[in-house]
């Protein structure tokens, strides 16, 4: 019989960081449960294999794929993290390798000048508001 820890994909000298907690790590989540959510849930593919456990040893040069804020990202680990530092020094984590994406969604609409209606724009409107209902 064999020891299990013999047919670990990840050597032992090679450092590894848990999943759940890179993807905080680099900001990608707001919090550390969320990203445990996500990857518990199994909506995270780890060189296109689908990953379910957030204690996953994650390590430079992986391909991550999992969906955040009605987009699909696609990220290439650049390097572990040791803590979880200003956004600037997260960025150097990882190479994002998402397609850019068109927007759907028209724009917002823009502010007319209108404002609030004054107490004669209230007036007229009762008064119309009669006569369309006789």
């Amino acid at each position: 019989m064999t020891a299990p820890w013999l047919h670990c994909p990840v050597s032992m000298s090679e450092p590894t960081q848990r999943l759940d907690q890179w993807l905080w790590h680099a900001r990608f989540f707001k919090t550390r449960g969320l990203a445990t959510k996500l990857v518990a849930g199994g909506h995270v593919r780890v060189d296109g294999e689908r990953v379910s456990k957030p204690a996953y040893g994650l390590r430079p040069g992986l391909t991550l794929t999992f969906p955040q804020a009605r987009r699909i990202r696609v990220i290439r680990v650049e390097a572990l993290a040791k803590r979880r530092g200003p956004a600037s020094e997260a960025q150097e984590l990882y190479a994002d390798l998402t397609p850019p994406q068109e927007n759907d969604l028209p724009p917002n609409p823009g502010f007319e000048g209108k404002g609030r209606p004054t107490k004669k724009d209230r007036r007229n409107a009762r008064l119309n508001r009669g006569s369309l209902l006789e």
